[in-house]
């Protein structure tokens, strides 16, 4: 699955950490994440994406296989 997060959270100045913090969850998830070794579950993703204000198609997108 690819995201944008990186992409979302240069756009609103947020460290990985100061997003992390917003949605409950590690930096190192937040890493993860970004990197594609961590797929987020439903309600994660919607913490991402409320977070953002964004939708959620926006930000995560299923690849060929997934």
């Amino acid at each position: 699955m690819k995201n944008t997060i990186k992409i979302q959270r240069a756009l609103k100045s947020f460290t990985q950490e100061d997003l992390a913090k917003k949605i409950g969850v590690s930096r190192q998830t937040i890493n993860a994440m970004e990197a594609g070794k961590y797929v987020p579950s439903a309600v994660l993703a919607l913490k991402i994406a409320k977070c953002f204000g964004k939708k959620v198609e926006e930000i995560f997108e299923l690849e060929e296989g997934d």
